[in-house]
């Protein structure tokens, strides 16, 4: 026997109303279908959750445990119901690092007027998918090729590349920078879900490199001055920070932008958010 929804249902009913009794009134079925169900998630989890006595009962550690667990179940399959039967009213769109930078606020608001009947929520997801992998998205923004063999994708915009730096580097005095130039300095990457890496300069002219993993913990590296960065265009307007500034490398390949969701599983609001993020690129 597996562990199922009704038996998680049935430990939460116990907890919330006290008694079996209660519980069964709650779930609408008799206090030894409850007893039984309750039994059956003890067995198959081979622990004891609640403790029952003549006057009451009682959560045990692991029960309360379980119950943290359970709870967040439910939620999650309440929620795959609604959307279910709604017809996807929510599209959430998952992201890693910039979204889809200063179209993103545009995107926001051009969406409720294209689509109203399907709300719009934005996910940041630390991920290589933005969420896609996880299932916590159907739609993602990714900089990089997602794999084909899972994924289908389409580009909607290219972006420049940009020197992250401290505001106080004599750099930051320059209007440009040349790729080449970073060989000389100490390079923050991503190795995630970054869009940086050292094969963009020639073996022998690569820069040293940190890691990194996450884009606070890079913009507060490199306001030190310790390191700099290399992003994609979308970071400059997504994350403005006293003591960093950016500078646009002019001679490094555009960035693709593209949407990517599973091979199959084609959320139906695809095709809107697909024409709308390409035409704000192409305004731009």
């Amino acid at each position: 026997m597996a562990v199922e929804l009704r038996h998680l249902r049935c430990l939460v009913a116990v907890v919330e109303e006290g008694t079996l009794t209660d519980a069964g009134i709650a779930l609408g079925v008799s206090q030894a279908a409850v007893s039984r169900t309750l039994a059956a998630l003890e067995a198959e989890l081979d622990a004891t959750l609640v403790r029952r006595t003549s006057r009451e009962l009682a959560v045990t550690d692991v029960g309360a445990t379980v119950l943290v667990h359970a709870r967040r179940v439910l939620a999650e399959a309440d929620v795959l119901v609604r959307e279910a039967r709604s017809g996807h009213a929510t599209l959430r769109l998952g992201y890693a690092w910039s979204a889809l930078g200063r179209h993103t606020l545009p995107f926001q608001r051009r969406w409720a007027q294209v689509r109203p009947q399907t709300a719009l929520q934005l996910v940041r997801t630390h991920s290589p998918t933005a969420g896609l992998a996880e299932g916590t998205c159907p739609l993602s923004v990714v900089r990089t090729q997602p794999d084909a063999r899972r994924y289908d994708s389409v580009v909607v915009g290219l972006e420049r590349r940009f020197c992250a730096l401290a505001a106080d580097d004599p750099w930051a005095r320059r209007r440009s920078i040349r790729l080449a130039e970073i060989s000389d300095r100490t390079l923050l990457i991503d190795d995630r879900t970054g869009t940086t890496t050292l094969s963009m300069w020639v073996e022998g002219e690569r820069p040293a490199t940190e890691p990194t993993n996450d884009v606070d913990d890079w913009l507060t590296v490199i306001a030190t001055g310790r390191a700099v960065g290399v992003t994609a265009e979308a970071t400059v307007s997504q994350y403005p920070r006293p003591g960093v500034v950016y500078r646009p490398i002019r001679d490094a390949e555009p960035i693709a932008v593209r949407l990517a969701w599973w091979r199959g599983e084609r959320h139906p609001a695809t095709d809107t958010a697909v024409e709308l993020a390409s035409a704000l690129y192409r305004e731009a």
